[in-house]
């Protein structure tokens, strides 16, 4: 099945952001005298809302899950941002799917200023053709929440045509949610068993691999 627009998540899947969710992540946790060191939870921050990783993990409630993520930008945005790199074979296969007439869309829950600034930083936005991210005063920090903004700037409307790349399950159920095929890449932080359970259409080995069910 060929597909003509494109979604991608970006934490995991168009960059590595671990350095700086992990250590930001920890700042905001200190905060509250929680000296956090276990890897698989700083690790299971990538992907997910951080508000909602906060209330899962700690069980914080709504208020000081916001608390916590303030306390995280404050270190995230000046400094933990740039702790990122850009996940082998992004720019290639970007420029690839460019050639052949795709149009990409960026849909991410990190916040779009902060989105805007590592896809500008890395030199990844100039294969994008809308930027779609989260944004709490509109009450937009779900997957399918910014995948539906997206629709609605952009205009499109043909859902059959349009599959979304994550790496995670809220990737993938997000697409479902939103009725659109999904792709899940094993180049981030989620697994083919996690994928497999949030039913993902495709599974491509890396990044590269999503262009075997997109062209």
């Amino acid at each position: 099945m060929a597909f003509d627009y494109i979604l991608f998540d970006l934490d995991g899947t168009l960059t590595d952001p671990y350095e700086g969710i992990t250590k930001s992540v920890q700042y905001a946790l200190a905060s509250f005298g929680i000296d956090e060191r276990n890897q698989d939870i700083l690790r299971s921050f990538i992907g997910p809302p951080l508000r909602t990783s906060f209330m899962v993990n700690y069980g914080f409630d709504r208020e000081k899950a916001e608390q916590a993520v303030l306390k995280y930008r404050e270190r995230y945005i000046p400094i933990g941002v740039y702790e990122n790199r850009v996940i082998d074979g992004v720019p290639e296969t970007l420029e690839k799917l460019r050639s052949h007439g795709k149009k990409l869309y960026l849909s991410t829950s990190k916040p779009l200023d902060t989105a805007t600034e590592i896809m500008r930083h890395f030199d990844l936005e100039k294969y994008f053709d809308f930027l779609g991210g989260a944004d709490f005063s509109f009450g937009r920090d779900e997957k399918h929440q910014v995948i539906e903004y997206v629709f609605e700037h952009c205009n499109i409307t043909d859902r059959d045509k349009t599959v979304i790349v994550g790496d995670r399950k809220h990737d993938i159920i997000g697409g479902k949610m939103c009725g659109i095929k999904s792709i899940g890449v094993l180049c981030g932080y989620g697994d083919k068993a996690e994928f497999e359970q949030a039913g993902a259409d495709f599974i491509a080995d890396d990044f590269p691999g999503i262009c075997n069910f997109i062209l």
